[in-house]
């Protein structure tokens, strides 16, 4: 595939070198010069990897070349404090939405640190890692579920763009926990089993804490 990257600090860097050793075609550019040329070039995906601060000046700019792209939101809007920096608002993937709205957004590769996406290839406790999604065009999620493939990592259906805010709040959390408290946050997610599983949750409506 040809995957066009708009940034070239750590995430498109990691995300650029795993795609390149899996044969995709990557051209990336800074807000320095060559983002144009990248979102040119990515005719099969665009990775949108600059600070969220500078997402809607990016995409705004670049907005005709983003027509039909499947547009990848890596970022997180996360503030002072851990805090979302789009609290009570539509959540950074639905904001470039509505700034590429020919665009088909897709919101991925969120929830890990850049080292993770160094790792060739990913695991954690001995298994593949899983990367949410949350698009509405089936086309571009299925683009993006084989760039996870190709990752080795796992891809997760978290439902529509509307729920890109929960993947953005969780990214907070875990942030918080991570870096402002030292603790192992995985361990807040006990396993399917201890869960309730697929099936009760379903039969319920919800599920249960």
């Amino acid at each position: 595939m040809r995957i066009g990257i708009l940034g070239t600090g750590g995430m498109a860097d990691a995300l650029g070198t795993q795609w390149r050793r899996a044969g995709h075609e990557v051209v990336a550019g800074s807000r320095s010069g060559g983002l144009r040329e990248a979102a040119e070039s990515g005719t099969d995906a665009v990775l949108l990897a600059v600070p969220y601060g500078a997402v809607v000046e990016v995409v705004g700019a670049l907005e005709p070349v983003l027509r039909g792209r499947v547009l990848i939101d890596c970022t997180n809007p996360v503030g002072p404090g851990f805090g979302l920096l789009t609290a009570g608002g539509p959540a950074a993937a639905e904001r470039i939405a509505a700034t590429a709205p020919a665009a088909h957004v897709v919101k991925a590769f969120n929830l890990c640190h850049v080292d993770v996406w160094r790792t060739t290839p990913p695991v954690f406790d001995g298994g593949p890692p899983a990367v949410p999604l949350c698009g509405d065009d089936a086309a571009a999620l299925s683009v993006v579920r084989r760039l996870v493939r190709d990752l080795g990592c796992e891809p997760l259906n978290a439902g529509g763009l509307d729920r890109a805010g929960l993947l953005e709040a969780t990214a907070a959390l875990l942030i918080g926990l991570w870096v402002g408290e030292g603790a192992d946050a995985q361990a807040i997610a006990p396993p399917l089993a201890s869960a309730g599983g697929r099936a009760q949750a379903l039969s319920s409506g919800s599920a249960r804490l």
